[in-house]
């Protein structure tokens, strides 16, 4: 498989690692991108970790809740340019979108999809969009969390947004924390239990051959690789985070002070590709 410049540029933007050790990763990989992210973590690249964003271009990502905190919804609109996802018209029709998913609560992307927007399908309201602004548009992302207490919460510029829900109602604030907590630090789970054994067996796999490579005892690989995926629950799932405002603690030791039983139950995160 022939490996284009573009090619390699995407992976680049995709993990930060150098443009050649990312072209030859590719060719490894035969132009797969997840396997050359692979790769180039197990050659010891520091990848950019971006495991729960979506690949997108320009547009938006907006974030809403219902008006009694229920439920929270996720919306990306892409458009072609940073200048269209600007425009004010793009906005609030992006918007229309968002207030359509929290008026109706359709269970997918195809069902928001097909939902009437003024008197025609999204889709075909999106096709409208298209005529007058002259640049592809499309609703490429849709995702939900319900819960006692859910929070929204849109980064400036709608490049990065997320949603948490709380297994408690009374803690709005706190529910904000968490939400910027996950723009901020992309966690891929709530709790390491909530893991996909996939991609535990994936980080194994990855620690085993990096300890591999630093020639330590063969006896030994398992145990450090272990000790790999503990760094890595600690880094990535939000419960065991460092929580930003207060590095010293777990976002589980912060919320356990303020309510014992007080925990997240879900959140999703969407963010723009640079």
């Amino acid at each position: 498989m022939a490996i284009t410049a573009a090619d390699v540029n995407k992976l680049r933007q995709q993990t930060g690692a150098g443009m050649m050790d990312c072209k030859n990763a590719l060719v490894e990989a035969n132009g797969d991108f997840e396997a050359a992210v692979d790769i180039l973590r197990k050659k010891g690249q520091k990848v950019a970790a971006k495991r729960s964003d979506r690949e997108a271009s320009e547009g938006l990502v907006i974030g809403k809740t219902t008006a009694d905190s229920s439920r929270g919804v996720l919306v990306v609109v892409n458009c072609e340019t940073d200048f269209v996802a600007k425009n004010d018209a793009f906005g609030e029709f992006a918007n229309s979108i968002v207030d359509l998913a929290i008026e109706k609560n359709p269970a997918s992307l195809e069902e928001l999809l097909e939902l009437d927007l003024n008197g025609k399908s999204v889709t075909d309201a999106v096709t409208n969009e298209i005529g007058k602004i002259g640049e592809k548009i499309e609703v490429s992302g849709y995702e939900v969390v319900e819960a006692a207490h859910v929070v929204a919460y849109n980064h400036p510029g709608n490049k990065i947004a997320s949603i948490v829900g709380l297994n408690k109602d009374g803690f709005a604030e706190i529910a904000k924390e968490m939400a910027m907590q996950v723009a901020a630090m992309a966690p891929v789970a709530v709790d390491k239990d909530d893991v996909p054994q996939n991609v535990i067996d994936k980080e194994l796999e990855i620690g085993r051959e990096l300890a591999a490579q630093e020639g330590k005892p063969a006896d030994m690989l398992d145990k450090i690789a272990q000790g790999k995926l503990g760094k890595f629950f600690k880094e990535s799932t939000l419960l065991n985070q460092a929580f930003i405002r207060e590095n010293k603690k777990s976002i589980r030791q912060y919320l356990q002070e303020q309510d014992k039983e007080l925990t997240v139950t879900g959140f999703k995160r969407i963010s723009l590709a640079n």
